[in-house]
């Protein structure tokens, strides 16, 4: 068994695609544009970030890689190769709900959740827990 743990990004991210997909309902990603070698279309960039609808109905040769994310979309009419490196992926969401998983900044660990229960073996409600904010 090797002692390399892999980054997490991508096997959730590919896990979430795949549930939003089954259910119907229409993935998009916030990608930070500025990411190294990132290659978006840099008309659609707000605030250093690009909302990308990576259904399958909107994309062609979609590839959720372990590095790379890649595909060909259209944008106002005009077929375009899209890539980014998967830690570049901000957030997954699903359009008609706003339900998914904000990933950390690269490098970052979110906090470990504390135990619910205590000592004396009663639950103790969960406080601080993150939440998912719509960004539209």
């Amino acid at each position: 068994m090797s002692s390399t743990v892999l980054p997490r990004r991508p096997y959730l991210l590919r896990a979430m695609h795949q549930w939003m997909t089954d259910s119907g309902l229409t993935p998009h990603v916030m990608v930070d544009a500025g990411a190294s070698g990132a290659d978006v279309p840099k008309a659609h960039v707000r605030d250093g970030r690009i909302v990308l609808n990576v259904s399958y109905s909107a994309t062609r040769h979609l590839d959720l890689g372990n590095d790379w994310v890649t595909f060909e979309a259209r944008f106002g009419g005009v077929s375009r190769n899209v890539r980014f490196p998967t830690q570049a992926v901000q957030s997954i969401y699903a359009r008609e709900t706003g339900e998914g998983l904000v990933f950390p900044p690269e490098g970052e660990t979110p906090p470990p959740v504390p135990p619910v229960g205590g000592n004396d073996g009663e639950p103790r409600p969960a406080s601080g827990r993150p939440q998912l904010k719509v960004v539209k």
